[in-house]
């Protein structure tokens, strides 16, 4: 018979959520609030509005996805 119990098995689970979050959950949200300039590609604090090296004001959100190694 089959169980009525279907839940995923423990490594299973884990294995799934590896691939949408990186192993440490507060550097993910960390590295979420980072914004990169689009002219000299250096990293700046949440709401900035000009690059802190070049003076760009050009600024897009790092990536969120997180590349997993195989």
């Amino acid at each position: 018979m089959v169980s009525s119990d279907l839940r995923l098995s423990q490594p299973f689970t884990s294995a799934l959520m590896a691939l949408y979050m990186g192993k440490f959950p507060i550097a993910d949200a960390a590295q979420s609030k980072v914004w990169i300039c689009r002219r000299c590609k250096a990293r700046n604090k949440a709401g900035s509005d000009t690059c802190r090296k070049c003076g760009y004001h050009a600024l897009r959100p790092k990536r969120k996805n997180t590349r997993v190694k195989k």
